[in-house]
């Protein structure tokens, strides 16, 4: 069995719509002893079933969640541009950083509905910051350009979220973040 922690729900950042929900890995765990249940002078008694946990990541406590481990997916697939234009943003730092480098996992608000496909690269994009054009006397704010700086590798997508590789990039990605074909 995996360990999982209490699942949190992954918002939109431009909707607020919950697309989906992502539970923390913690660990395995291996299926020990059956349950019971039984009547012990007129009171029901519940015995929990017991497992060992044979791996860990970060501790394990009261309230995780066990799920069975999947088979394994053994697919072939290469990494390609999407064939159509593609945009949307970073909604959630897999774990539990505020900010992601290179190697670390990021969950995108796209998916298969969206067109997203295992294999896809990306560029990422910071936003341009706004601020004071000083060579003007009236002194007006203005938006810099968006600025490149990353790539990301998809290879895992659902319906409405998919998760990306961080492959190269120059400054730390936030959640907010943009990313389009390259």
């Amino acid at each position: 069995y995996r360990i999982f922690r209490e699942p949190k729900a992954l918002l939109d950042p431009a909707t607020k719509e919950v697309l989906g929900y992502e539970a923390g890995y913690v660990g395995t765990a291996e299926y020990t002893r059956p349950g019971d249940s039984r009547d012990v002078s007129g009171k029901p008694e519940i015995i929990p079933a017991t497992f060992t946990v044979t791996g860990i990541k970060q501790e394990a406590g009261v309230g995780d969640r066990l799920a069975p481990v999947p088979d394994r997916e053994f697919s072939n697939y290469a990494p390609h541009a999407p064939q159509a234009p593609l945009a949307g943003q970073i909604v959630s730092i897999y774990g539990d950083a505020l900010t992601a480098g290179q190697n670390q996992i990021v969950a995108l608000n796209r998916g298969a509905r969206d067109g997203i496909e295992r294999g896809h690269v990306l560029a990422l994009w910071r936003d341009g910051a706004q601020v004071i054009d000083k060579t003007d006397a009236a002194k007006p704010l203005i938006k810099l350009p968006d600025e490149r700086h990353g790539m990301l590798f998809v290879f895992r997508v659902f319906d409405r979220v998919s998760y990306a590789l961080i492959m190269s990039v120059k400054d730390p990605v936030s959640a907010g973040d943009h990313f389009t074909q390259p």
